[in-house]
């Protein structure tokens, strides 16, 4: 209690500079956080898949289609208790077409019983397989348009040419942190007929997502897939829905790498901050500290407050960072990313784990920033520590 006491008497005795070195640490750990968060939104689509789904696609290229009589021989096959398909559309919101989200093409009957973590109540799911146009959307893609159940919505085809009508029949919950709540879903019986659709492209299916009943057979079951369609010349590649979105993420491998070098340099810049600071503090109070030695204090004494200056600084850096990036974050800018950029991060929050990361960060750097004057210090004679002016 001495060491503290005298490490916050010292600290106020210069509060515009303490002052300063709290707010460059905080606001240094606000990006860090701010960096890991983007990071963790990233990957906790993988991180979070469920974990008895399988997806197949074809082996050359996700964008290339499969025939879809694939998926009779994929649902009779060996541990397959259900599998749905889906072809990507592209539509866009023809008045806000800067706004991206998913457009997908899925099998009515079978999409939402694999797609379980995708909640639909029981008489909006009735109505929408009735309708051909039907469409059912996610919660915040209703809420980001304006759209509720009953409205009827055009959106224009990137892919598939023309204007296409939908009836809004359901808004759905995403129930697990990876699924995109932004997205518009409709019948591909309606794309499959289609009169702009050539016809060579009916009857093709985007990627086939299956549900097995053994999640530690999955890489026996998605081989026995794959070997079903080796004499075709449509090959699939299986796989399990975690390294489904980790092929996906590898396009932006570069990206992620980048994220990671500017979060180490942050908080290497923090650290130099925080010596400035404790280095500058130690120099003024050298013959202080000659003075303490005289009168009975021992070199740990004076380390150990040294050491204990440094924590202070460095633990209240990170905990104004963490009151100040918390409610921004999970709040208010993570809400709205969550809303426009559903099909990137789903679920953009900052995790406990990057948060008790960031105050480990703030204790261990105010200690290795004060370790280097505290053994100067400590080293230091009398005659000479009284000396200096």
């Amino acid at each position: 209690m001495k060491w503290l006491g005298l490490a916050l008497r010292n600290l106020k005795r210069h509060r515009g500079r303490v002052i300063g070195t709290v707010v460059g640490v905080a606001v240094s750990l606000m990006a860090f956080m701010i960096l890991r968060t983007v990071i963790f939104a990233w990957t906790v689509a993988a991180e979070d898949a469920a974990q008895d789904r399988i997806a197949t696609r074809h082996k050359v290229t996700f964008i290339m289609p499969l025939p879809k009589r694939y998926i009779d021989k994929i649902r009779a096959t060996n541990g397959v208790s259900a599998a749905t398909w889906a072809n990507w559309f592209g539509g866009k919101h023809p008045k806000r077409e800067q706004e991206f989200f998913a457009t997908l093409a899925v099998d009515t009957d079978s999409f939402f019983d694999v797609y379980n973590d995708m909640v639909v109540p029981a008489e909006q799911l009735a109505d929408w397989k009735q309708d051909r146009r039907g469409a059912i959307i996610g919660t915040s893609l209703a809420k980001k348009f304006g759209w509720k159940v009953g409205d009827k919505i055009n959106l224009r085809g990137t892919i598939f040419p023309g204007t296409w009508s939908f009836n809004v029949r359901g808004v759905y919950t995403a129930v697990r942190r990876g699924i995109d709540p932004a997205q518009l879903i409709f019948h591909w019986q309606y794309l499959n007929e289609s009169k702009v659709l050539p016809g060579d492209a009916k009857d093709l299916i985007g990627w086939v997502i299956a549900r097995i009943s053994d999640p530690k057979r999955s890489a026996a079951i998605s081989k026995s897939i794959d070997d079903q369609f080796d004499g075709e010349s449509d090959q699939t590649a299986t796989m399990s829905e975690r390294d489904l979105y980790v092929s996906f993420m590898g396009m932006f491998s570069a990206v992620l790498g980048a994220i990671d070098v500017i979060s180490l340099v942050i908080i290497a810049i923090m650290g130099l901050i925080l010596g400035n600071t404790i280095a500058m503090g130690v120099r003024e109070r050298t013959n202080e500290y000659g003075v303490l030695r005289a009168i009975g204090f021992e070199n740990r004494h004076l380390a150990g407050m040294i050491l204990t200056e440094g924590l202070l600084i460095g633990v209240l850096g990170a905990v104004v960072g963490l009151a100040l990036a918390y409610p921004l974050v999970n709040h208010g800018m993570g809400l709205w990313i969550e809303e426009n950029m559903g099909s990137m991060f789903p679920y953009f929050r900052i995790p406990g784990t990057t948060m008790g990361l960031c105050l480990l960060i703030g204790l261990v750097l105010g200690t290795l920033a004060a370790a280097i004057p505290a053994y100067r210090t400590s080293k230091l004679s009398v005659v000479d520590a009284l000396r200096r002016i």
